[in-house]
């Protein structure tokens, strides 16, 4: 499964979102230097560390850079916590078109974004990149928007900067369980359905996703696809990885409309790289391994 690497003397790599869950994660697995053979800067809106950069969509391009072979776009709109407000989600289209045309300006060979598991319904069965659409929230169809305006771009000009979208499961430490599970005081409650489970989810730790970013930072176009699932096998149970926390379970009937099963199927990213498979007990200690050096 050797992957051809792209040889290039452009290894800046610029982080859009460095201020977010996922960036603050990846800067801790990277120590803040970025993926081996990638110098990146992190960018902020406001207030950066030594190490960062302060931009704002709308304003020039950064000067202070070396040269940028890619963009790691992390930023992007989710719900809010709960739902109980509402937040523009088209933002992420236009966040997307920003990450574009900046990494146009900065010469960048290709741009990495984020989309969600949210562009599927769910169901009992692996869910494969081209299965996206459907009756789905909100969410889900503001990250598929953003995905047909990433397209759009790239087809509007074509010797500009290459895309590809990562449809991330669920991120270890970043979702609302482990949420849960910080301010739980040791019990978490999960939704419960007809079958007597709770949830199952497909979940990726730090260390798989900062796996899965150097490697579509490193492959060759072709075949860096344009979407690609970026999840470990096999999907968890929620309750199994919230005991292995040493959380007690409490349960709740589960709402109308709550999916079981969110299953990624991962066989595009498996021929590109070999993430390694995942247990709730191999989640949790990562997770809290990231944590201790936070």
């Amino acid at each position: 499964m050797g992957n051809v690497t792209v040889t290039t003397r452009q290894r800046g790599l610029l982080v859009l979102g460095a201020s977010g869950k996922l960036g603050r994660m990846l800067a801790r697995h990277w120590q803040a230097r970025g993926p081996d053979g990638w110098q990146a800067s992190w960018q902020y809106r406001r207030d950066p560390p030594a190490n960062g950069v302060e931009w704002q969509p709308g304003q020039a391009a950064p000067g202070s850079l070396s040269p940028i072979g890619a963009v790691l776009a992390l930023w992007g709109v989710t719900p809010q916590a709960g739902g109980t407000a509402t937040r523009d989600l088209s933002e992420n289209a236009a966040l997307a078109i920003e990450a574009m045309e900046l990494a146009a300006r900065l010469g960048a060979e290709r741009v990495l974004h984020c989309s969600s598991a949210a562009v599927y319904l769910p169901g009992p069965d692996p869910l494969k990149e081209d299965a996206a659409g459907g009756d789905i929230n909100p969410y889900g169809r503001a990250k598929l928007d953003m995905e047909e305006a990433i397209a759009n771009w790239c087809a509007a000009h074509p010797d500009g900067p290459r895309a590809v979208v990562m449809r991330i499961g669920n991120v270890a430490g970043a979702d609302s369980l482990f949420a849960a599970i910080r301010r739980g005081k040791g019990a978490v409650t999960l939704d419960r359905f007809d079958s007597g489970e709770g949830p199952w989810r497909s979940y990726v730790s730090p260390r798989a996703l900062a796996q899965a970013i150097e490697t579509l930072l490193n492959c060759a176009i072709p075949p860096m696809p344009f979407t690609v699932n970026v999840a470990t096998q096999p999907p968890l149970a929620m309750e199994a990885i919230a005991r292995a926390a040493g959380c007690e379970v409490n349960w709740r009937a589960a709402p109308d409309g709550t999916a079981p099963m969110v299953w990624l199927d991962t066989g595009r990213l498996a021929r590109l790289t070999a993430l390694p498979e995942e247990s709730a007990v191999s989640l949790v200690r990562g997770w809290q391994d990231g944590e201790s050096v936070a």
